[in-house]
């Protein structure tokens, strides 16, 4: 088992496309990497060997922004844009799309299940 910045990479997967289960690396940056560190992007990530995993480490290091550090940037973007009080900020802390989608119909995933309006159903007539 391979493990790099934390993560642990699937072994049965080709390394470009184990690379891409550290966050913030997608295919385009995993095959930079592996360009840089001199791997052929087809070895299986079982058939690394701790040279091959050290220079992978060593480019992520020093030219890619990845995992915690990267999650804490953009968290800390998004607090700054409540604090100025932005429009994107706005809809950040209201919890509904920030960039122009439409929400009388759509936007389930960000608004969260249907709330149906009570008192709108046909009461049936009581028996006297």
């Amino acid at each position: 088992m391979a493990r790099i910045s934390g993560v642990t990479l699937p072994n049965n997967k080709q390394i470009w496309i184990g690379l891409t289960y550290i966050y913030g690396i997608g295919q385009k940056t995993s095959l930079d990497i592996l360009k840089k560190a001199g791997i052929e992007e087809t070895i299986r990530v079982k058939d690394l060997t701790d040279s091959d995993i050290s220079k992978i480490q060593e480019v992520i290091n020093n030219e890619v922004i990845v995992e915690g550090e990267l999650q804490r940037i953009v968290s800390s973007n998004i607090k700054r844009l409540k604090d100025i009080k932005s429009y994107r900020g706005i809809r950040h802390s209201a919890n509904l799309p920030t960039r122009g989608q439409r929400t009388k119909t759509n936007a389930r995933t960000r608004r969260g299940k249907k709330v149906t309006v009570g008192g709108t159903a046909k009461k049936a007539p009581a028996k006297t």
